[in-house]
């Protein structure tokens, strides 16, 4: 399941787009300057996730998850490890990380944070193809590895395209990950799009 270069860089262009959009409306959200890049884009299989993950020392994630459906349809989540998405909460709100006071609005923050981002990148691969996708609420979870991929609808069937993102916010980088799980035939559709504005260009 891998991308070819000139496939890689289209998708990394487009999810880049995405979180651009995605910035400039955190940068209004919040009195500092928000920045999010997306150095990396691969597509990987549910194991392949596991493995990275468990080699970072991380067991645990925060997610928003949203369903998407539209020309491809599939789930897509924005996930850190819990003492990230304590952190930005923190730098977005104000709020002191360990109060009760991030607790509750740490779910309410995640949550409108992940429906920007992704529907900021969504939204940039469904102008790919011309076509609108529909989006589910968000939903924001904190449970272990398998727990989110399962909630997610991950199977060892199922690709990844996994975007490794990072949100500076003045002098701190806090990262996390854009996943895209999509049905087999939904990554394939996307892909041969892909190639197809390749071909044309």
């Amino acid at each position: 399941m891998n991308l070819t270069p000139d496939q890689a860089d289209i998708l990394g262009e487009l999810i880049n787009i995405g979180v651009g959009r995605a910035a400039g409306m955190l940068n209004e959200m919040t009195e500092a300057y928000v920045r999010l890049e997306v150095p990396l884009v691969r597509a990987v299989s549910v194991v392949e996730f596991k493995k990275e993950m468990e080699r970072e020392g991380v067991d645990r994630l925060a997610a928003v998850q949203l369903g998407f459906d539209g020309p491809f349809f599939g789930t897509a989540d924005l996930v850190f490890p819990p003492e990230s998405a304590t952190k930005l909460v923190a730098l977005l709100t104000g709020e002191e990380p360990g109060t009760l006071e991030i607790e509750s609005v740490k779910a309410g923050t995640l949550n409108e944070l992940g429906n920007i981002v992704i529907n900021g990148v969504m939204g940039s691969m469904g102008n790919l193809l011309g076509q609108h996708i529909d989006y589910s609420l968000p939903n924001y979870m904190e449970d272990t590895i398998d727990h989110v991929l399962t909630s997610a609808g991950a199977d060892t069937a199922r690709p990844i395209l996994l975007a490794r993102t990072r949100f500076m916010i003045e002098q701190f980088k806090i990262q996390g990950e854009v996943i895209l799980l999509f049905d087999m035939g939904s990554f394939e559709a996307l892909i041969a799009a892909i190639d197809t504005i390749n071909a044309g260009v």
